[in-house]
């Protein structure tokens, strides 16, 4: 799932799209570039998110981990071309 887009479907954050950045176990990590960075991500529990059909792929993944200070600017560019070309 790492990687993946997903929509948050329950708390104060429902209809919010995020970037998946983690997961562990039942919770998974979820970063915006905005309010939830890269480095400080949002912990939610797996059954209160949907996926959705777009990621990225494992080698950008690699590319956020290896250079944090510019990830917050690349997910909130994947998240705003998502939503370009979904509306």
């Amino acid at each position: 799932m790492v990687g993946m887009l997903a929509v948050s479907r329950a708390g104060h954050d429902r209809d919010v799209l995020y970037l998946i950045v983690r997961e562990e176990g039942e919770r998974v990590y979820l970063a915006d570039g905005v309010h939830r960075t890269y480095a400080a991500p949002k912990k939610k529990n797996r059954r209160h998110i949907q996926t959705v059909r777009s990621g990225i792929s494992p080698e950008l993944m690699e590319e956020l981990s290896e250079n944090p200070a510019d990830a917050d600017t690349k997910i909130k560019r994947w998240i705003k071309l998502y939503q370009k070309q979904n509306v």
